[in-house]
């Protein structure tokens, strides 16, 4: 079995985009969280929000309107994220389990909403099938990072430019809707499928880089 550190786990962002982000939340949104409020719920929340922007999603079969339900729970889903983390910090609440709960709804939420792009009428299942692992597999690698050097090292497009594509599919949808840009193979590209095929391209550098640093990093502990 892994040794399970006792101390803080060391968080590695390296995308500027996302620690600013983080920062001009803890300052600005930080303060007004209840103080009765445990990380647990605020990541609660966040689970909540992501359930609804997958349900927006879907109901997109009656009208590209209810992107705006998903572009909302969206920020609501990243928001919290963020601060749950930034809660249990700073009241000194963190826990193993509260750790495992943030990223495996982040799991959940990230498939199931790349699931129901490829299930509206505005994207293609084939494309949407790629894109959908991508993040659950980056998440345990993650989780292997925090169980064997107590690290939890983001890759360099974090959560904040993932819900950005998502946005980007949502708003560029309503207004493209479900017009082909090109054909490939028998299958229409759509606006969403393009975003999803340019942003799958860097996500999966960075799930291979990270999969084999930590590869190279277990068979130098060996030694």
């Amino acid at each position: 079995m892994p040794e399970i550190y006792k101390n803080p786990v060391k968080k590695i962002i390296p995308s500027k985009l996302e620690t600013g982000f983080q920062q001009f939340l803890y300052k600005h949104a930080g303060k007004y969280i209840p103080k009765n409020m445990t990380p647990n719920q605020v990541t609660l929340v966040g689970a909540l929000g992501g359930l609804f922007a997958v349900i927006s999603t879907l109901l997109t079969w009656i009208s590209p309107l209810f992107f705006i339900g998903t572009i909302a729970e969206l920020f609501v889903h990243l928001a919290a994220d963020d601060l749950d983390g930034y809660v249990a910090r700073t009241r000194g609440m963190s826990s193993k389990a509260g750790a495992y709960f943030d990223l495996i709804t982040d799991v959940l939420f990230s498939t199931f909403l790349i699931i129901a792009f490829g299930l509206s009428p505005y994207a293609n299942i084939e494309i949407m099938a790629f894109a959908a692992p991508v993040y659950g597999i980056v998440n345990v690698t993650a989780m292997n990072y925090i169980i064997y050097f107590n690290e939890f090292l983001f890759p360099r497009l974090g959560p904040i430019e993932a819900h950005i594509s998502y946005a980007a599919i949502a708003v560029l949808s309503m207004i493209f809707k479900t017009k082909t840009f090109f054909t490939v193979f028998g299958t229409g590209f759509t606006i969403a499928d393009i975003i999803a095929t340019i942003g799958m391209v860097p996500m999966y550098y960075e799930m291979i880089r990270l999969e084999i640093q930590l590869f190279k990093r277990l068979k130098a502990e060996e030694k």
